[in-house]
């Protein structure tokens, strides 16, 4: 189908799924549960493929990571979808009330965004995410992957849509749009008549066209350029943990450790250590000149490093003065995702979690914990770097909007 026709088909049904009940959507997500499982063989052959073709055309093994699919990973697909129907439906919820001097009883109560658009790039993981979580709060989705990922991405719809057909459920509350090109893109982003949100998550790139272009509302989901500033006071072996666990585990997620910021005072003891742990594990560091006249092997950071999202087993590294020059450089290149501080200073950490501005901010912990799951959402659509209606991970929450219910006996306003 075109993609208006997609679009015009989940923006029909947006209204019946939006007043359906909690056990009725349940029972959808547990249906669909059961056909991921049924249905794993196929998806991974499709994955498979997306897979060997990435690999010919030369794409980073990080990249290949967030595409790859196996079996524990698809486990972790239906655990996710589990944990979604054990949590509260935020629809119909009552965040407040009051009764007005003249007797109007005002309710704020949570609601359905309505139709949303997806757009995302090779992670198949959030064809699930974002269709178990629009249908759980109430919405509608169309869902706009990557041709990296699409016959990963075919799989996993129409095994959602068994899914939902088994379970008696409009099978339009998910679609996906199959072609892959970028006019698809700008198409999706302009249709305001069908659609009342559109969530952009990837690259740089990606994103920034999205929100420039798009006369649909956007909700930002932002790069990575994530920083840890190891301060004075820092327990070093601590450090070097964190560190690792962040730039390491997953480095092509946006959540890992793209920029290490190390006090001058710790840097001679600290950056050896760092520099040969991350050295064994093959991640190239990038200093300023300061940290090569300590570690003279490391290769020296331009000043386009600073800014650039790797996703990518590099990390780029600095020496700085104290606290306030850290903070400074991440407000200057930070793109308000994740940030932590390595101290054991008290004032220092109030500091930082003051004065830095980002959607998850750290104490003594690895920036790889921003995610929906970790958070106890269950699982996310994306990471939220705006502040406008919702910021860090997203979730059932974040993807409902409100409206007020005013209950009269006849007032008038004079």
């Amino acid at each position: 189908m075109k993609v208006e026709e997609l679009a015009k088909k989940v923006a029909q049904v947006k209204k019946s799924i939006g007043l359906m009940n909690s056990q009725r959507k349940n029972e959808a997500l547990r249906s669909i549960a059961d056909a991921i499982d049924k249905n794993r063989k196929k998806i991974l052959e499709g994955n498979k493929v997306d897979v060997e073709v990435s690999r010919k055309n030369g794409m980073a093994e990080p990249i290949i990571d967030r595409l790859l699919l196996n079996d524990k990973r698809i486990d972790s697909m239906i655990d996710s979808i589990n944990r979604i129907i054990d949590l509260d439906d935020p629809v119909g919820k009552i965040e407040n009330g009051w009764t007005l001097p003249n007797g109007l009883r005002i309710m704020k109560v949570r609601v359905p965004i309505g139709a949303i658009g997806m757009i995302y790039e090779g992670r198949p993981n959030v064809t699930v995410d974002s269709a178990i979580l629009c249908l759980k709060s109430g919405n509608a989705v169309l869902l706009k992957g990557s041709s990296s990922a699409q016959n990963s991405n075919l799989a996993l719809v129409d095994a959602i849509k068994s899914g939902l057909k088994m379970a008696n459920f409009d099978q339009s509350a998910v679609e996906l749009i199959n072609d892959t090109s970028h006019k698809a893109v700008e198409e999706m982003i302009k249709m305001r008549e069908y659609l009342d949100l559109v969530i952009p998550r990837g690259g740089k790139s990606l994103i920034d066209f999205v929100v420039q272009n798009a006369t649909v509302p956007t909700l930002e989901t932002g790069a990575g350029n994530c920083h840890i500033f190891v301060d004075e006071s820092a327990d070093l072996n601590m450090a070097l943990k964190i560190i690792e666990n962040a730039k390491v585990q997953r480095p092509g997620t946006c959540n890992a450790a793209e920029k290490v910021l190390i006090h001058q005072k710790v840097a001679g003891a600290f950056l050896p250590m760092i520099y040969d742990k991350l050295k064994a594990l093959n991640v190239e560091m990038r200093g300023c000149e300061e940290s090569i006249r300590i570690v003279p092997s490391m290769k020296k950071a331009t000043d386009e490093d600073w800014s650039t999202e790797y996703l990518d087993l590099i990390l780029g590294i600095k020496i700085v003065k104290d606290i306030d020059e850290a903070i400074d450089h991440i407000t200057k290149y930070g793109t308000k995702h994740s940030e932590s501080i390595i101290t054991n200073n008290y004032q220092n950490a109030l500091k930082f979690t003051s004065e830095i501005d980002a959607a998850a901010v750290y104490v003594n912990a690895s920036t790889r914990f921003t995610d929906g799951g970790e958070f106890g959402f269950g699982a996310e659509i994306g990471i939220s770097t705006q502040k406008l209606h919702a910021r860090g991970p997203v979730g059932l929450n974040e993807l409902t909007s409100y409206k007020y219910i005013i209950h009269g006996e006849g007032q008038i306003r004079l």
